[in-house]
């Protein structure tokens, strides 16, 4: 993860064209200005707001919904019988030690993870967000031979289906060069990038989703850059708040 890194239907999900999944959705503007504001929210004059589950969506913006969708958000209870383990230890991220991959092995498994991600989803829904961005799809890359790419896919086109039958749009975060598989496969209506410019990744994203690309930075260069997705903003690692001295934010 970066910095911070349903069912009868998804077989007909799946062969479904990409755009059927969010005709029904409020899927976001493609110019504007954003914000992603996961480490606190302000106030603020922008089109589109990323925010975590637990803020309130920004009143006058296309809110997005942060949730984090194949590991545990810090200080979370699970059932353990839902966290993945290895030798008989949980498994956690070596990035972020207070959170652990979930294990999306067996159905049975896939859903008691929704029963518990799924009432994320819906309070966004509830509260009024107009998407939520589920973190972490990349587990299957971190964790090779603990976690599979077909079952991690599986349980996103879950989280897919319970957006869209809320009502929101839902965002491919990470794995980018699986991009046009995975949005086939899972029907995500955008992105939300983290570094793609610092990791020669835009091209995956646009390529696939067009202008529908929101990318966050940490790197003080990167409006010159070739593959810029036109929506791209320059934040700090923290994500702070104003009027904190670490406070940045930037855009082309």
């Amino acid at each position: 993860m970066t910095v911070r890194r349903a069912l009868l239907a998804v077989a007909v999900l799946v062969i479904l064209p990409v755009t059927a999944c969010g005709e029904d959705s409020n899927l976001p503007p493609t110019g504007g200005s954003f914000d992603y504001q996961l480490g606190g929210a302000y106030d603020g004059d922008f089109d589109i707001v990323a925010r975590d589950s637990t803020a309130e969506p920004a009143e006058g913006a296309y809110s997005i919904c942060y949730v984090n969708g194949f590991q545990t958000q810090p200080g979370a209870e699970w059932p353990e019988g839902l966290l993945l383990h290895d030798g008989g230890e949980l498994v956690v991220d070596p990035e972020w030690p207070d959170e652990y991959v979930l294990d999306t092995g067996t159905n049975d498994d896939r859903r008691g993870i929704l029963d518990v991600v799924g009432r994320s989803i819906d309070r966004c829904a509830a509260s009024g967000f107009d998407a939520v961005e589920i973190d972490n799809l990349d587990v299957w890359t971190r964790f090779p031979g603990s976690v599979s790419e077909e079952s991690t896919l599986d349980l996103a086109a879950m989280y897919a289906e319970r957006a869209h039958g809320a009502g929101m749009a839902i965002a491919q975060k990470n794995a980018p060069d699986g991009a046009e598989n995975i949005r086939n496969t899972v029907g995500f209506d955008f992105v939300v990038a983290e570094q793609c410019i610092e990791f020669d990744e835009c091209a995956f994203y646009t390529d696939v989703y067009g202008d529908a690309v929101l990318d966050i930075e940490y790197a003080e260069e990167f409006c010159s850059a070739s593959d810029r997705p036109a929506m791209t903003i320059l934040r700090d690692r923290g994500l702070t708040t104003p009027p904190d001295p670490s406070y940045v934010y930037r855009r082309c």
